[in-house]
């Protein structure tokens, strides 16, 4: 008898994990909306270790934006948003904004409002905002 037992309850073990749905965390991105030349784009960056080996995303051959989230799925320690005016010879940094330990809340919660950047010639301008979200898996 004990053996019947047993095989149910293992039975019944397989089939509540197979059956009942994952619980899984939720990951942390950062979402930014970049308009440039009547074009919009979104970019997401997620927590990384290693803010050097973010890349800059072209917008329309003009600007080139970066957006850094250095920490983990647990903690963010800081968020850095460049932005470059693409030059004939090497993009140069045009606007830095650094913002320190943006997540205090559960969900976390961060709004960097709209900002305005705008090329030394030519009169070209971007807009970006950034959200901080979290995602289901």
């Amino acid at each position: 008898m004990d053996f019947f037992v047993a095989r149910y309850a293992s039975v019944l073990a397989v089939m509540t994990t197979l059956l009942l749905p994952s619980v899984a965390s939720a990951t942390t991105v950062l979402r930014c909306q970049v308009e440039q030349g009547g074009s919009t784009r979104v970019v997401e960056a997620t927590p990384t270790t290693d803010p050097y080996q973010v890349r800059a995303i072209d917008i329309n051959g003009r600007f080139r934006f970066k957006a850094v989230m250095v920490g983990d799925a647990t903690h963010i320690d800081y968020i850095k948003l460049y932005v470059y005016d693409q030059s004939a010879r090497q993009p140069r940094l045009l606007h830095e904004a650094r913002y320190t330990t943006p997540v205090a809340a559960t969900p976390p919660t961060f709004q960097t409002g709209v900002n305005y950047v705008y090329a030394p010639y030519l009169e070209r301008e971007m807009q970006y905002q950034c959200l901080l979200t979290e995602i289901a898996p």
